[in-house]
């Protein structure tokens, strides 16, 4: 069987991708597909994230064995897509380049017998250009007040539990002692 995919930039432009590939590949060439589709040069990391319906981020699936111990972990080739994804479990979340932070939100649209003379992974359909740098992403819930009970509530005043900082000419600490 094929799956067919669509794999949308989480960005306010229309950017997708869709993508046919065979259900006994990997994670990893789904990655692979995608960083092909998109234009990616393949050098940076990935992570594929399992997620409900609703788009909540689950567990991770890394490229590369990330654990303490080789074999700990178990990465993106360890996983057929048929193991993650089938008719009931549609998405997935992929992030690539953690510095830049390009995600993507991946969905099965389809399992459909293969196309005879087709090589797949294929590239169905491209729409929208790539932007140059990776949308911003606000991590924060809108409303939140990040810093919640913990905000400063202290004036210049209450820090004089900790003293001015004026009398330490009066300890023993050698300035020389370190040089």
């Amino acid at each position: 069987m094929v799956y067919k995919f669509r794999v949308i930039l989480d960005a306010e432009e229309d950017i997708f991708r869709d993508i046919a590939i065979q259900e006994n590949d990997t994670l990893e060439d789904l990655h692979n597909a995608i960083v092909n589709a998109f234009g990616f040069d393949g050098l940076e990391i990935a992570s594929f994230y399992t997620c409900d319906d609703e788009w909540t981020q689950e567990d991770e699936i890394p490229l590369f064995d990330a654990g303490e111990v080789p074999g700990e972990m178990k990465a993106m080739a360890d996983y057929p897509l048929s193991s993650i994804l089938d008719s009931d479990n549609t998405k997935i979340i992929y992030v690539y380049d953690f510095l830049n932070m390009w995600t993507f939100f991946v969905e099965l649209g389809a399992i459909e017998e293969p196309e005879n003379g087709v090589s797949y992974p294929d590239l169905l359909f491209s729409h929208g250009h790539m932007p140059n740098t990776a949308p911003e992403k606000d991590f924060s819930a809108e409303g939140d007040d990040i810093y919640g009970d913990f905000e400063d509530d202290y004036d210049d005043d209450d820090l004089d539990m900790f003293g001015d900082g004026e009398d330490f000419d009066d300890t023993s600490f050698d300035d020389n002692q370190w040089n």
